[in-house]
């Protein structure tokens, strides 16, 4: 009578063994907008960066304003002039409009690195969580449906050496 139950358990046992290895991959998704609108840090980063962004917006219309205050100037006494301060008028407007094209590439650069630094802990943190979850849940992918992009791998599954034996590639 033992005999019998201890085969159709050492069945059942073996069995779902043999189904946990042909199972296939564990493949998860997350949001990472959803994600990342749920993190308090991206209210402050967002808060840091426009208020970084306004600084460069404020001397930007600054510089504007002597920009359309000189060109109304010029055009205002442009009948009255000579043609040397003609030239040097319109010499110093062309040097603005440089100066002001100049800072507002430099201003859109700054506010890119910005963003950049401000964002960099923030992706390490949520990075940090995915990678927990994916360890602990024992998931061989995960994907991000908000961009398409695969977000967690294990290694195991990385063929580009395969492929490159295939070319002759080491």
């Amino acid at each position: 009578m033992k005999k019998p139950i201890v085969l159709i358990a050492c069945i059942l046992l073996i069995s779902s063994v043999v189904f946990a290895q042909t199972a296939g991959p564990k493949i998860g998704y997350i949001n990472s907008v959803t994600l990342l609108n749920g993190m308090p840090e991206k209210t402050n980063a967002d808060t840091a960066l426009v208020k970084y962004a306004k600084s460069f917006e404020d001397q930007m219309q600054a510089m504007t304003k002597e920009y359309q205050t000189k060109v109304q100037q010029y055009q205002a006494g442009v009948a009255k002039m000579s043609e040397a301060v003609k030239e040097v008028k319109g010499k110093e407007i062309q040097d603005l409009q440089n100066r002001i094209e100049g800072f507002q590439q430099s201003a859109q650069e700054k506010i890119q690195q910005k963003k950049a630094d401000i964002w960099e802990p923030i992706g390490k943190k949520l990075n940090a969580a995915i990678l927990a979850v994916a360890k602990e849940k024992n998931y061989d992918f995960i994907f991000d449906a908000a961009n398409g992009s695969m977000v967690y791998q294990k290694e195991e599954y990385d063929i580009t050496n395969l492929v490159k034996g295939k070319w002759g590639v080491k």
